[in-house]
């Protein structure tokens, strides 16, 4: 091979590799989350969101985290530049930066499966795509679960017509193809 070939090639190549990389940086999956996955830890985080800007909201180690009470998680919120919020972090323990992650909610529309399915799908896009392995009601929502996906996406009470906080059961088939999409977290466990 002639050498214009080869760095003709070479220039192939390192463009696939890169295009690869910008896709991948929005891509849900089973315990990944754009470049973070199931072994990424909080330290990792500066690192991978190096063009973005992250928020830490640290618990401060006072009793309430000791008895398992709310207050006792650390919370990592990413911005893009432009200042849009694009994830929200929990990891496994507080106050450790060598902890895996835990969970992500989901908050910007880039984030997508290999199906299409993002932040701003509606219950029509989820069912025909993935498994609804359960339904399980709160006061204000539905919560599904993606076990797929190791994922759970609520649904607003007010998008199925029922009343926030009546603990009236609700099933797939109650749910409207059009309702939106409230929250979207995936799971590291």
């Amino acid at each position: 091979m002639t050498i214009i070939k080869k760095i003709t090639l070479l220039l192939v190549v390192l463009a696939l590799s890169i295009q690869c990389s910008r896709e991948n940086e929005y891509l849900i999956e089973n315990g990944k989350v754009g470049l973070v996955n199931k072994e990424t830890t909080v330290n990792d985080l500066k690192t991978i969101f190096e063009k973005d800007s992250i928020v830490s909201q640290l618990s401060n180690g006072s009793i309430s985290q000791l008895n398992g009470f709310f207050g006792g998680t650390d919370q990592y919120d990413v911005y893009s530049k432009t200042g849009e919020k694009l994830l929200e972090i929990v990891p496994e323990k507080a106050n450790d930066s060598t902890s895996k992650i835990k969970s992500i909610q989901i908050f910007s529309d880039k984030y997508k499966t290999a199906r299409g399915l993002n932040l701003k799908s509606v219950f029509k896009d989820i069912h025909s795509n993935y498994v609804i392995d359960k339904v399980e009601t709160t006061l204000t929502s539905a919560t599904l679960y993606i076990d797929e996906l190791n994922a759970t996406i609520a649904i607003d009470k007010e998008d199925l017509g029922i009343k926030k906080f009546s603990r009236e059961e609700i099933t797939v088939d109650r749910i409207p193809d059009t309702s939106k999409l409230k929250y979207f977290t995936i799971w590291f466990n």
